[in-house]
């Protein structure tokens, strides 16, 4: 191949590849995600009515919680909306989040995903024809031994990556600012003041200051100039609820969120000690010790701090869960399961902690508790049918009970929700050979098999 054509194939390769990352990342490649239903539950509380003022259906976006302590949240892959840990920890308020939230709701709502793309495209066509009219520069000076083409076709290809990427970031600060509107909009028609949207965004300022490799990825993808906290502050100058404080109950949601999370995801000693000392006796404080000594195995205190926010709040269904953790995760798997009981009575539809009851009962070995537990995680199921663990463990329960018919539809779909199509089909010729054709059973299958034929053409694709 010759050296230009070389090059201008590898130059749209990188063009390719830079789209592909920049959408591809809905299918969360390489993140690490959290569930809890506490957090979840509260992420939506907030959502909800933001998604309404802005005419989206809150149903049509899901809502994922990251493992990463960068300060940063984005929409990827159609309407997918991720918010990473490290924002929730870091920040001070409810209003901090549900400003970001509401930010990120403008860029659904604007349908700038779809429009980032032919933005891109369109900057990166911009690079491609600088980048080929300089490879035809370079070439023709090799061919005639004029070194100053040389120069001169590599000064066009840095013009036009310079041109593509000016092109570019003008849009996503185009983009930001729009969002920026449509957020203060939302929380306008919310009754809920900027000021938090404001605070996050000053706490953000030094860090365009800082280089690229510190700077936080919110700010890397958020252009984050002076004139956007110049209009969230004239906005708040103008807008009748300015001065409306957050929600008490929202206040307490978020310290338990934050609480919540700290102490899963920081080493226990700076929790102890850092954080949520014994000295602190606030309710986050206790909820955050309960879960730092149990990571440090040291269950007698765990048990006497999740015990005494029992006795306070008995109907609270998240401290239930915390203890039936407790228990299960230390091996006392039927001690656990009371606990969920409980939690399950109060939140019947809850899809995680139903799947967790339905884990602990299979967990016991008890053949009498085998069918209760295919019960709740049916209707773990019935609410959420996305999440692998509730078809894995479907999966082991119906094996449990000789439904081997079942069990392989089950672990079908959990092969395919983890993307391991061999897998798939490996269950699915199980199931072939014990439903008739036409049953309904064998017309799950073949639901199954048309999304799994899809995922496989994808992933072939993506491998060529």
């Amino acid at each position: 191949m010759p050296v230009g054509s070389r090059i201008a194939r590898t130059v749209m390769l990188a063009c390719l590849l830079c789209w592909e990352l920049g959408s591809a990342s809905a299918r969360a490649q390489g993140l690490s995600l959290l569930r809890d239903s506490e957090i979840e539950d509260t992420i939506r509380l907030w959502t909800e009515p933001l998604f309404i003022a802005a005419r989206v259906d809150p149903a049509s976006v899901r809502l994922l919680l990251v493992n990463d302590s960068s300060l940063n949240a984005f929409v990827a892959g159609g309407q997918n909306l991720f918010v990473n840990s490290g924002l929730l920890t870091a920040s001070d308020s409810p209003g901090q989040v549900i400003g970001v939230l509401a930010h990120e709701i403008g860029h659904i709502s604007g349908g700038h995903l779809a429009r980032t793309g032919e933005a891109l495209r369109g900057a990166q066509t911009a690079g491609l024809v600088a980048t080929l009219l300089g490879i035809g520069l370079i070439a023709l000076g090799a061919a005639t031994g004029n070194s100053e083409g040389a120069k001169a076709g590599g000064a066009v290809i840095a013009g036009g990556q310079s041109a593509g990427q000016r092109t570019f970031l003008a849009y996503t600060r185009t983009q930001e600012r729009s969002a920026d509107q449509a957020a203060v909009d939302v929380l306008d028609r919310t009754h809920q003041s900027s000021a938090g949207m404001l605070a996050f965004m000053e706490k953000l300022a030094d860090q365009e200051l800082l280089a690229v490799s510190r700077q936080d990825p919110y700010v890397r993808s958020h252009p984050l100039t002076y004139d956007r906290i110049e209009f969230l502050r004239e906005h708040l100058r103008t807008s009748p609820w300015s001065d409306v404080p957050d929600r008490p109950q929202d206040v307490v949601r978020h310290q338990r969120m934050r609480a919540k999370l700290i102490g899963f995801i920081e080493r226990p000693h700076r929790v102890l000690h850092n954080y949520y000392p014994v000295t602190d006796q606030s309710l986050p404080a206790r909820y955050a010790r309960a879960v730092a000594y149990f990571r440090l195995s040291q269950l007698d205190k765990a048990f006497a701090e999740i015990d005494r926010l029992i006795a306070e709040s008995p109907s609270d269904p998240y401290f239930l869960e915390l203890k039936g953790q407790i228990h299960y995760e230390s091996g006392q798997v039927a001690e656990s399961i009371p606990f969920y009981q409980q939690a399950v009575a109060l939140r019947p539809q809850d899809a995680l902690i139903l799947t967790a009851l339905g884990q602990a009962r299979l967990q016991t070995g008890d053949p009498a508790l085998v069918v209760p537990a295919i019960e709740a995680l049916e209707a773990a199921r019935r609410v959420d049918n996305e999440n692998p663990t509730t078809w894995r463990l479907l999966g082991k329960g119906y094996n449990a009970i000789g439904d081997d018919g079942a069990s392989a539809l089950a672990s079908a779909e959990y092969s395919l929700l983890i993307g391991r199509v061999q897998d798939v089909f490996l269950h699915l010729g199980r199931a072939d050979r014990i439903y008739a054709e036409g049953s309904s059973g064998w017309l799950k299958a073949q639901d199954i098999r048309g999304e799994a034929d899809q995922l496989a053409a994808l992933q072939s694709g993506r491998d060529q």
